[in-house]
């Protein structure tokens, strides 16, 4: 049923939980500003749909009513290769947000993270340029602000992660990150209650990437330091949010 497919207020506790924290975002980095036009990247994973689901519950409430386009990248090894178009029509047909389909031509033989992700996004700043589109939420959760934070810390030897808030000059877009102070545990738990919680990445770089290696790291410390992911969330928010350089 239509109904169970896109969840809507009124939510769970948990629902609530996530919601205010949502909000909590938007207003401390003020991502939605005077605008009313906002693109979600949508894989149609658990992260990207509660993405939408929160950016829908709050529009009209506290905020302008937001006039939202939803981006899907399709291709065999994007992010959302398993999931059906009829799947994510249905969804934003029940919400009332447009959705729009680019397609991306990654071979299997080429794969790679980072030149993928570029494609990737390129295409969704490119679809939302041509709509007219200034701002666009991706689902990157606190548990990625972490990971990053990390990665950063270990290759380049700067303690910088994902901003909630970063202008894309050369696309003329700004990337915003309305899930940052919620956890991947949250969100896992939110989409297991309204069923929409399912793998949707077969990309058999992406099963063994780097970041997958950094939050197995992360649950072995996790097991000696049972406070280490909010804490380093914290210590990421307070003191890397300018990418320090090197000296």
């Amino acid at each position: 049923m239509l109904q169970q497919i896109a969840p809507q207020p009124p939510w769970t506790r948990l629902g609530r939980h996530l919601e205010s924290a949502f909000r909590k975002a938007l207003f401390e980095f003020d991502l939605i500003g005077n605008t009313n036009k906002i693109g979600v990247a949508l894989s149609g994973g658990k992260d990207s749909l509660t993405l939408l689901y929160l950016l829908k519950a709050i529009s009209g409430r506290g905020f302008p009513n937001l006039q939202i386009t939803a981006i899907h990248v399709s291709g065999e090894f994007s992010c959302g290769s398993q999931i059906q178009p009829s799947f994510l029509k249905a969804i934003c047909s029940q919400l009332d947000v447009e959705l729009i389909t680019a397609h991306q031509n990654q071979k299997k033989e080429d794969l790679s993270c980072y030149p993928c992700s570029r494609e990737r996004r390129s295409l969704i700043f490119n679809a939302a340029r041509e709509k007219g589109i200034e701002k666009i939420a991706f689902g990157h959760h606190q548990d990625d602000f972490i990971q990053t934070l990390l990665m950063n810390l270990f290759h380049k030897g700067e303690f910088a992660s994902n901003l909630p808030k970063i202008k894309m000059v050369n696309y003329g877009v700004t990337i915003i990150r309305p899930l940052i102070y919620i956890t991947e545990k949250e969100i896992i738990s939110f989409a297991t209650h309204y069923g929409f919680n399912r793998i949707v990445c077969r990309c058999p770089v992406g099963q063994n990437s780097m970041r997958k290696q950094t939050d197995q790291l992360l649950n072995y410390i996790e097991t000696k330091f049972p406070n280490v992911r909010s804490n380093l969330a914290y210590a990421g928010r307070i003191y890397g949010s300018n990418k320090a350089k090197k000296p």
